[in-house]
């Protein structure tokens, strides 16, 4: 595989979108604390940079798929976020980190799915080897979130911006050391946007994908505030996370193997169930470091297989020139729609009935996920 395609240059951009991701998700909450803000504020501050993803991925899919020019617009969302994040070092005010979150992720949000095509174009018949590209986005979440846990035991957390800044910078920078890849002709397998959408095995998939990100919420919107506030430290909060994004690195590892061996509808299910699980033991069994660190394993299936089975069946799903769309079509409608509401109704439920009813409702969804893919997806 490494030979035919160029593998450290494709891997190097998931290396750097992920480690910002390592630095905003986990600490972002926590910076928004320091600042003041309370869980509704943060709540809503966090669902504008989910919210984005509602719009922007399927805007700008659009966009590559019909003028044929992917990594150019990938170049330019990635400038633009640097500049748009920037913006933070002016006020801290909550309307004015509102509009900064606003710009910043409007572009940051819209490169990743069209980033995913052109790796798929890459690898054209051997999608099954995209997890060993996109391992690498994990290793440098882990990497990302374990430093910057450990610098910010030390340092004032008012410093985060800088760091997430410079990490910004190194997406940009990577965007320009590959080249363009156009992929196949487009002509075979195409069928009308609409047409695939009224499958209702396609239906369930964004149903259920949707549910899962929701689920997901307001763990990446309070799980720093929450085992902060039970008495650890930033340090081992970021080994906390590294662990969850360590098993996902494992399990991207075998996915080839994964589903060669169960198939992707067994994976898919597995993963949704064990999201309710994971959910129940972070509310009820925080004060347990133990039960806790166990919890985080469960990430290898939550969004490790998760993720690449909904990803490979999206691929399956939309050809031809519908394929950044229905990447950007998974962005916006799981972790645009599910991640927005999972983070703004997360951020009143927290404040009004605590952690253990909120991780409980999100074990719920996660649950509903499984339901629905029982009965609609097919192998």
């Amino acid at each position: 595989m490494i030979k035919q395609i160029p593998y450290w240059r494709l891997s190097s951009f998931y290396w750097f979108y992920f480690a910002t991701l390592g630095s905003f998700i986990p600490f972002w909450g926590l910076y928004l604390a320091d600042a003041g803000f309370n869980a509704i504020e943060i709540g809503q501050l966090m669902a504008v940079v989910m919210g984005t993803k509602i719009i922007a991925p399927y805007l700008w899919g659009w966009i590559a798929d019909h003028r044929g020019n992917r990594l150019s617009i990938i170049r330019m969302g990635a400038v633009l976020a640097v500049l748009g994040f920037a913006g933070v070092f002016l006020s801290t005010t909550f309307w004015w980190l509102f509009l900064v979150l606003l710009v910043f992720s409007f572009f940051w949000n819209a490169i990743l799915p069209q980033y995913e095509a052109l790796t798929f174009n890459y690898l054209a018949k051997n999608e099954h080897q995209y997890s060993w590209v996109r391992v690498w986005g994990s290793i440098g979440f882990v990497v990302s979130v374990t430093v910057v846990g450990i610098v910010l035991t030390s340092m004032s957390i008012t410093h985060l911006p800088i760091i997430i800044l410079t990490l910004l910078l190194g997406i940009a920078l990577s965007t320009f050391v590959i080249a363009d890849h156009a992929g196949g002709s487009h002509k075979a397998e195409h069928l009308p946007l609409l047409q695939i959408l009224k499958n209702k095995q396609v239906i369930a998939l964004l149903a259920a994908c949707l549910l899962v990100q929701a689920s997901h919420g307001p763990y990446y919107t309070f799980y720093s505030i929450y085992t902060e506030s039970h008495g650890y430290e930033r340090s081992w909060i970021g080994v906390l996370w590294a662990i969850g994004v360590m098993s996902e690195v494992v399990v991207f590892a075998l996915m080839p193997w994964l589903v060669k061996r169960f198939g992707l509808r067994l994976l898919l299910l597995a993963s949704l169930f064990s999201g309710s699980l994971r959910w129940l033991l972070i509310g009820f069994f925080i004060d347990n470091a133990l039960m806790t660190t166990f919890a985080q394993i469960f990430h290898a299936s939550t969004f490790g297989i998760y993720h690449a089975v909904a990803i490979a069946y999206i691929h399956r799903y939309f050809k031809g020139k519908n394929q950044g769309k229905g990447q950007a079509l998974y962005s916006s409608v799981s972790f645009g729609i599910g991640g927005a509401l999972g983070s703004l109704l997360g951020g009143y439920l927290w404040e009004s009935a605590g952690a253990s009813i909120t991780f409980t409702s999100a074990a719920l969804l996660s649950l509903l996920a499984f339901m629905i893919s029982w009965k609609y997806t097919k192998n």
